[in-house]
């Protein structure tokens, strides 16, 4: 549930951001009528992305590392060794299903709060027509992006939970190393999701951004 609230607060606010941004922008050019075409590209190839990873990243990978810290430190882990328990499928493994299960509803309220927010912006409080708005989008919002976007958060979360089951599992030190291994996986986990948005824009629209100013 904490998830679910820091989520759609950061895609709702992001969403705002990107019409606002969007609107004053175009218009200074004579094309605000095209913001809801801006909304679609720029919402779902890089911010709902980049911000769903830094969500995941930021509760449910911190709290797994911090889980398997405390198991780690108090000897909980050894304990399932002794009794002939393998740790690592049945802690680590767990947690990065979970992960994937966990983002796939994650990023749809994502994307859902961050079209409605650029929508909400536009229409409310620049005036746009709501016909305007929504032809645009239609017309720039390309099917195969979102499920590029989709298999984009996918790879970041089995990136994050990876990192963050990694840094819990082998967490030493208290109490402390606890929180310096939650630090750390949360510092390591936030650059590797900006480093998988930059691969996968060059992946897919390196060559060929597929964007046409018509329609």
């Amino acid at each position: 549930g904490g998830t679910v609230v820091v989520v759609g607060f950061l895609t709702l606010f992001t969403g705002g951001t990107v019409a606002v941004q969007g609107y004053r922008s175009l218009s200074n050019i004579g094309v605000e009528a095209r913001t809801g075409g801006f909304s679609a590209f720029i919402n779902v190839r890089i911010a709902v992305p980049v911000i769903s990873g830094i969500a995941l990243a930021a509760t449910i990978g911190a709290g797994a590392t911090a889980q398997l810290g405390a198991m780690r430190v108090s000897e909980e882990i050894d304990a399932l060794e002794v009794m002939a328990i393998s740790s690592i499928p049945f802690l680590v493994s767990t947690r990065i299903v979970a992960g994937l299960v966990a983002i796939i509803p994650l990023y749809s309220l994502a994307s859902l709060a961050s079209f409605l927010a650029s929508r909400f912006a536009t229409v409310f409080i620049y005036g746009q027509s709501p016909g305007v708005y929504d032809h645009y989008f239609d017309t720039f919002l390309i099917p195969s992006d979102i499920l590029w976007s989709f298999v984009q958060a996918i790879a970041m979360a089995v990136a994050v939970m990876l990192i963050h089951t990694y840094y819990g599992y082998n967490a030493s030190g208290g109490p402390v190393g606890v929180g310096v291994a939650v630090g750390n996986a949360v510092r390591a986990s936030l650059v590797v999701v900006v480093v998988i948005t930059l691969l996968t824009s060059l992946a897919i629209y390196g060559s060929d951004g597929n964007f046409n100013l018509a329609g």
